[in-house]
């Protein structure tokens, strides 16, 4: 049995029944110098809003490529509401963060400013880069909604006129070491939800009091052991995923 294509392309493009696409030189160049495709070979492409087509490579001029589509693979699919909260990390564990963060479904990457926050300049377009790269290698339909850098104060007292009354946040806390986290989970019932995750030093005595007071908060223990940043952050969207997301059976 032949196999399909294995490469999955994100476009900025809008998808459709024989439509036709340009591509600009990066694409190009990855498409025929570093992986070596030429034209009438087939890759698959998304956009994040029209689903998942096959596609054929057509060659527009020596470095320039484009592409004919095929046939639509699968339809789109609403990601599941899952919002994902942070205290920015260095380059490359931030990086590894957000394609982990994506693999697990997060429709919405948050990064927030804390008093123990140890750096202070986020590059969202490379946060985007990284969210794509998880998308178009995970087989992931949507790439998540990433937001500039906001302080928790102004996270917490601008959550109930942005979210909503009926979205929980998910606030692991280090210090609370009663109760397993997927009992606590199960107490909020369903999503949608966010899940934050503090700096490397935790959250100060005064943040944690003002998660603690917000009824829309909801404080759970990630176990015994203090984890670095962006293990937590594998350990938390995989517990929401099982208990309430779209790991369950």
């Amino acid at each position: 049995m032949a196999k399909g294509p294995s490469t999955r392309l994100f476009v900025e493009h809008s998808l459709s029944e024989t439509c036709e696409i340009s591509l600009e030189k990066d694409q190009s160049n990855y498409l025929l110098s570093v992986l070596r495709l030429s034209t009438g070979d087939k890759i698959i492409v998304f956009n994040g809003t029209d689903g998942e087509w096959l596609a054929k490579i057509e060659k527009k001029s020596k470095k320039l490529a484009g592409l004919h589509l095929l046939e639509r693979l699968r339809p789109q699919i609403p990601p599941q509401n899952l919002h994902y909260i942070f205290a920015p990390l260095k380059r490359a564990r931030l990086d590894y963060m957000v394609q982990k963060a994506v693999e697990l479904g997060v429709s919405r990457l948050t990064p927030v400013m804390t008093e123990f926050t140890n750096v202070d300049r986020v590059n969202l377009d490379r946060m985007r880069a990284n969210a794509i790269e998880a998308a178009e290698q995970c087989g992931i339909l949507s790439i998540p909604q990433i937001d500039s850098p906001v302080k928790l104060p102004h996270l917490i007292s601008g959550w109930l006129e942005a979210e909503g009354a009926d979205k929980s946040l998910v606030f692991c806390d280090e210090s609370l070491m009663q109760g397993g986290p997927i009992t606590q989970l199960k107490e909020i019932e369903q999503l949608p939800l966010a899940v934050l995750i503090g700096p490397e030093g935790g959250f100060s005595a005064s943040e944690r009091d003002l998660l603690v007071g917000q009824r829309f908060v909801k404080a759970i223990s990630l176990g015994p052991r203090i984890m670095r940043a962006d293990t937590a952050a594998v350990a938390a969207l995989s517990l929401v995923n099982s208990v309430l997301g779209d790991w369950r059976n």
